[in-house]
């Protein structure tokens, strides 16, 4: 019998235009319905020019059943700096956070602790940098961030922004693991695997995947990508 998961799924919606130039929201929730995933981090949720509001709209992701992470009273954007995060009607979130991260372009993380079908999970949502020293120092803010919270079994999952292997953001990521996933993008023939999911230890990637049914590679300029999650096995403790 195997062990119970969450599947867990990110994407970045280019605004909900699509590479057909078309704005269609309909389009980009189409594929997030498809996707089998109880969490789903998002990227580029929010049109680019102040106020800045949703281009995924919130009455039509509430429509088709999710919850929207909380973050802001009363914001017109969907989450904070475009990182927004949908979950299943049966979550209950327990903690709600934005967190500020440093760089030259705007960019920030949000954080989420919700309650699962594998027990207390913590989340954080983000979109790293396009330059590498940035993705760095924003690593290594996420991660301090972390620190200075209670212990819990925590994903990071987003746009990592990074065309080279992750084991060049090591250096930032002390005690997480980024785990392999499949290319992502361009979409129509991806060759980068930027969108990413980073584990603690206490949890393990039973199955990754990316999801390229229709309308997927024309939703977006990115592929949408998932990990189904699991509590590691602890190794069995040896006899005196």
């Amino acid at each position: 019998m195997s062990d119970p998961s969450l599947r867990i799924a990110s994407y970045n919606l280019q605004k909900c235009v699509g590479l057909d130039m078309r704005r269609r929201p309909d389009r980009s929730l189409q594929v997030i319905s498809r996707l089998g995933a109880q969490i789903v981090v998002l990227q580029e949720t929010d049109k680019r020019l102040a106020p800045r509001p949703a281009a995924l709209p919130r009455a039509m992701v509430e429509e088709a059943g999710w919850q929207v992470l909380k973050l802001t009273r009363g914001s017109a954007s969907l989450g904070f700096h475009g990182n927004a995060m949908l979950l299943s009607a049966e979550t209950k979130v327990t903690r709600a956070q934005k967190i500020d991260l440093p760089g030259l372009e705007p960019r920030g993380a949000i954080l989420a602790e919700v309650e699962t079908s594998i027990g207390p999970l913590r989340v954080v949502g983000t979109h790293l940098g396009l330059v590498r020293r940035y993705r760095l120092l924003q690593l290594q803010e996420i991660m301090r961030h972390l620190r200075e919270l209670p212990e819990m079994a925590t994903v990071i999952a987003g746009d990592f922004n990074e065309w080279r292997s992750p084991r060049a953001l090591d250096v930032a990521t002390h005690g997480i693991d980024i785990i392999a996933t499949p290319p992502s993008f361009p979409a129509p023939r991806p060759l980068g695997a930027l969108d990413r999911f980073a584990l603690t230890p206490d949890l393990r990637a039973a199955r990754t995947g990316r999801y390229t049914g229709a309308p997927a590679r024309i939703a977006s300029d990115h592929l949408p990508v998932w990990a189904d999650i699991a509590r590691a096995q602890k190794p069995p403790e040896e006899s005196p």
